[in-house]
């Protein structure tokens, strides 16, 4: 007991074994064997490092902590974008809000030391909260995870832990939905078939099928050898099971295929679509078709006078309609050419042009042009013979050699008739 009582208050294993050499201890007395003093030392040593390791906690954890950690709820939590595609990034926020409120222990508010969120199928991209933050009563901690995903489509379920410093953990499981569904691009509205040179409308819809939002929407449309008015739009924000109309104008030079874009973020996740439409020639259904007919063609003095009415044949209006000779005629006063003006469908307007052409000339096209409502010039040619008009024209000129001498007879027969009759009245 003496040397255990030494030991403690202080003194070494050296000022012993001094004092049995001075004879300070009793002549029974015994030193410490060295194992039982190494141990000895070693379980002090443990003892002292337990002792800081454990008081503090147990001072921090107690009953009133645990309660106050109890009312710590999820009060709010945020996905952007609500539904991901594969291999999306989301940025997802927790809302923690204390519920405990300024009465009996908890005006200190609870201690959060660690906040994380993620699994192995919505892996966590950005760090985890490590430092500790106090949360006073009814005050809202706010937490932000970046995240992505490489699953197929589904609802994935990865779990919120919160730490707290004096009581355990908080977790919380939350849905994160994933769905491959693009946005639809579909033409609604395009000509049966295009005009070289001729402004058409095309109409296409923009559909989102999908459960989230889609913003930053633009469509582009490009074409070799094709002028379009608008080439890009922005359409914006598009909502979930919503569509949106856009509009441009094709004016083609050459066949080719309009190959239209669709471009949208989903979150801050770039996505796209596309479709071809392809640009072929052929003949409008619907467009104005001017017709020539009951023409009419007279040979006088050499000049060449064509008549005769344009008929609007086709379903829209012919603007501006115009009539004149091309060659080998060669235009002349007074009608080089006729301005009938516009032609409704089923309507006719008469028309005279006059021109000259060779001897030998059998036809001459004519040629009827009109502007469509975009101011396109669309023209038309019909040929007209003039053969036989030259024949009668020439007949005409030669003359009958009894037609002179016919005239003369007939002058005085009517003037004797008429010497007959004055003579006869007076006698009477």
């Amino acid at each position: 007991m003496f040397l255990y009582n030494r030991f403690v208050n202080g003194h070494g294993i050296r000022d012993i074994l001094f004092e049995r050499r001075q004879g300070v201890l009793g002549k029974g007395a015994r030193c410490m064997p060295r194992s039982t003093r190494t141990g000895f030392v070693l379980f002090m040593f443990l003892l002292v490092v337990f002792g800081a390791l454990v008081l503090p906690v147990s001072g921090y954890t107690t009953t009133d902590s645990i309660t106050a950690a109890g009312r710590v709820y999820v009060s709010n939590i945020t996905i952007d974008p609500a539904v991901l595609f594969t291999g999306d990034t989301a940025t997802v926020t927790f809302a923690v809000t204390n519920g405990n409120t300024n009465t009996g222990n908890t005006t200190d508010g609870v201690m959060f030391n660690h906040a994380t969120f993620g699994d192995n199928d919505i892996r966590l991209t950005s760090g985890s909260y490590d430092s500790s933050s106090n949360v006073g009563p009814l005050q809202t901690r706010t937490y932000v995870f970046n995240v992505m995903t490489d699953k197929l489509d589904g609802t994935y379920y990865p779990t919120f832990s919160l730490g707290f410093r004096d009581a355990d953990s908080l977790y919380y499981r939350t849905p994160v939905k994933v769905d491959n569904t693009p946005i639809i691009l579909s033409v609604i509205s395009t000509p049966d078939t295009f005009t070289a040179g001729k402004k058409d409308t095309i109409t296409v819809q923009i559909a989102n099928p999908r459960q989230n939002d889609v913003k930053n929407v633009i469509i582009d449309v490009v074409g070799n050898g094709t002028t379009i008015t608008p080439s890009e739009q922005y359409l914006g924000w598009l909502g979930a099971n919503s569509a949106i109309n856009a509009t441009f104008s094709v004016t083609p030079d050459t066949e080719s295929v309009l190959i239209m874009t669709v471009k949208y973020d989903n979150g801050d996740n770039h996505h796209s679509v596309t479709q071809s439409l392809p640009v072929t020639f052929g003949t409008d259904k619907k467009q104005a078709t001017p017709k020539v007919s009951n023409v009419e063609v007279k040979l006088t003095d050499g000049v060449y006078h064509v008549t005769g009415d344009v008929t609007n044949a086709g379903l829209t209006t012919a603007n501006g309609v115009t009539v004149t000779a091309l060659f080998p005629a060669t235009p002349q006063d007074p009608y080089r050419s006729y301005v009938i003006g516009a032609l409704k469908p089923d309507d006719f307007g008469s028309f005279e042009v006059t021109f000259t052409a060779a001897n030998n000339t059998v036809s001459v096209p004519i040629q009827v042009s009109y502007k469509d409502s975009d101011g396109n010039v669309i023209s038309s040619q019909q040929d007209v013979g003039i053969f036989g008009a030259a024949l009668t024209d020439t007949a005409n000129q030669q003359g009958n050699p009894l037609l002179f001498p016919g005239i003369i007879l007939i002058v005085i027969l009517a003037a004797g008739g008429w010497y007959y009759y004055t003579r006869r009245i007076k006698k009477q």
